[in-house]
């Protein structure tokens, strides 16, 4: 998924960014014990992690809460189920890829 590309439904060009095992302990220390272990707010923080642009206004990666839902804020409802689609369709591919197949 390396800087792929995807349109949400406002017609934004949303531009993801890999999320590898290294960012996904820094979200977990970003957002700390409790909300690490909330399978639901995990998986909007990691669509608000895996967004690295939008149009062409960059989007930093999330250090705290705050700013986790500021960039949440800024993705909005119109890409949240594109952002998902594209991180799930990519997870598919590495298990495909691990198999072998």
């Amino acid at each position: 998924m390396m800087s792929e590309i995807v349109t949400d439904n406002a017609g934004r060009r949303i531009q993801l960014r890999r999320i590898g095992v290294v960012e996904q302990m820094r979200l977990f220390k970003a957002l700390g014990p409790e909300l690490s272990a909330n399978a639901a707010y995990m998986h909007g923080a990691l669509i608000g992690a895996a967004v690295a642009m939008i149009d062409d206004l960059p989007m930093p990666f999330p250090t705290n809460e705050a700013g986790l839902e500021a960039a949440l804020e800024r993705i909005g409802l119109d890409a949240m189920p594109v952002v998902a689609k594209a991180l799930e369709d990519e997870s598919d591919q590495q298990l495909v890829a691990a198999a072998g197949n």
